[in-house]
């Protein structure tokens, strides 16, 4: 018996949250449920994490938190629960599964099966952001080696369990070169590991292009935070209907299951929402605790009665389907349907199931590091870079001297083009000077010498070697 922590949200939530768990206890899930409030109505009671600390201990506890889609007020500087869950407890893998139902619901697309595996703390959700002047703000990417190893072996633990044959990895290091150049380097490096399974790597435009034109050559997608978010709602919008799919967020300890769609206020109280997302986010919770076969009995039920024409407002076309139904009859034809298979969609079968069982991240030795040198961002409203060249350049020393001049990354000094145009935030990076690398004493200096000479330098960015290859990017048209 399992005990799970279980929250009916808001909007459609309650509604689709009751006929979700009335099917999988007609199923024979085993499983216990204890109930916290999370959503609307805590954070306009003044919680601005949307949620009460007794809660984050109930789910702390017992590890498996099945939700229904929560409303965020707006303004008030309310904070996304959905992203506080996926940081507070490491849930580092988003998993959502996206498959056509052809030819019972709508797709352009009847042969598409997606699993998306996306990083899911990361990247610039970070949320670090920063005004520097008044013409530029900053949004900090991040990008870990542990966050892209875990998230990269959990695609290829989950294609060996699943039976899948390839693991596609998305990014952009064409472009970001060392964000998502260690993505990628760490999706080839792992891939060695499993010889079994195909790999490869597409850039995230044209790969993204192929996914919304052929699906059906990929199989399990890998990627980065925020390309994974787009994707996996391009991805379930294209098989059939955002409403259909549902997201698994696991981690080490602690595993959120739910549907991808939002609280749709508007549907409220209606007994008329589809409650497909949270169902399927609801098997993928059996599956991860090991109740394989209820999964299985569940989803070839609702498989059946998808077609069997048995469809909700949102799935309902005329020729297709037979009855349009309400979200609690829905749930009732679910249940009459447990123990039947589909005839025409194919019926699953999950294997052994449960939690992937992944090795703990080890930490490779310490490269050798070297500083050899610095970029000062500097908020300065003129418009010659060569101007500003003049201006900093003597605030250099002996051992550092001024190289470059970027604005918004693209080279402005020296050799410039005049037809760049330039807002009021400068990268100005100095280098050593017939040595390889600095001190932090001179990077001391650079920023008391701006000071005197009235700089507003904004931030600092050191410029290190690790092992000898720069951990740091060129300036465009460098």
């Amino acid at each position: 018996m399992q005990r799970i922590t279980v929250a009916k949200g808001d909007g459609i939530g309650p509604e689709i949250m009751n006929a979700t768990l009335q099917v999988i206890m007609a199923a024979g899930a085993k499983i216990e449920i204890d109930e916290i409030e999370v959503g609307e109505k805590v954070y306009l009671a003044g919680n601005t994490s949307g949620i009460a600390k007794e809660s984050w201990d109930v789910i702390r506890r017992n590890k498996i938190f099945l939700k229904a889609p929560i409303t965020t007020p707006q303004g008030g500087g309310y904070k996304s629960l959905n992203v506080t869950t996926r940081k507070f407890l490491g849930l580092y893998s988003n998993v959502r599964p996206c498959s056509s139902l052809h030819p019972f619901v709508s797709t352009k697309h009847p042969k598409m099966d997606i699993v998306m595996v996306r990083e899911n703390e990361e990247d610039l959700y970070a949320g670090i952001e920063h005004q520097q002047t008044d013409e530029v703000v900053q949004c900090l990417k991040l990008i870990s080696r542990p966050g892209c190893e875990k998230i990269v072996r959990y695609a290829f633990e989950y294609a060996k369990q699943y039976g899948r044959k390839k693991v596609t990895c998305f990014t952009k290091d064409n472009i970001m070169k060392q964000t998502d150049g260690l993505f990628h380097q760490v999706f080839d490096e792992i891939a060695k590991e499993y010889p079994e399974i195909e790999n490869e790597h597409w850039i995230i435009d044209i790969g993204a292009a192929k996914m919304a034109d052929t699906p059906e050559v990929f199989d399990v997608i890998v990627t980065l935070n925020l390309y994974g978010d787009v994707l996996s709602d391009i991805a379930a919008q294209i098989a059939g209907s955002v409403g259909l799919a549902g997201s698994a967020n696991i981690g080490e300890e602690c595993a959120m299951f739910e549907a991808i769609h939002g609280s749709a206020p508007r549907r409220a109280g209606q007994n008329m929402a589809n409650p497909s997302g949270l169902l399927q986010g609801a098997i993928m919770m059996l599956n991860h605790i090991g109740q394989t076969e209820v999964a299985e009995k569940i989803q070839n039920a609702w498989l059946k009665t998808i077609e069997d024409g048995i469809h909700t407002y949102d799935i309902y076309k005329e020729g297709v389907s037979k009855i349009k139904v309400s979200t609690s009859d829905f749930a009732k034809a679910i249940i009459d349907n447990l123990g039947n298979e589909p005839e025409v969609l194919k019926a699953v079968s999950y294997g052994n199931g449960g939690a992937l069982k992944l090795p703990k991240y080890v930490r490779k030795p310490a490269a050798k590091k070297e500083l050899v040198g610095v970029d000062l961002f500097v908020h300065w409203r003129g418009e010659n870079a060569n101007e500003l060249a003049e201006k900093i350049k003597i605030i250099g020393t002996e051992n550092v001297k001024l190289s470059m001049i970027t604005n918004r990354g693209i080279k402005v000094w020296p050799d410039g083009f005049s037809e760049t145009f330039c807002t009021d935030h400068w990268r100005c990076r100095f280098k050593p000077v017939d040595i390889k690398t600095i001190n932090k004493d001179d990077i001391g200096k650079l920023l008391s010498k701006s000071y005197w000479v009235g700089l507003d330098v904004v931030k600092t960015e050191n410029l290190y070697e690790f092992d000898g290859k720069p951990g740091y990017s060129l300036g465009q048209g460098q």
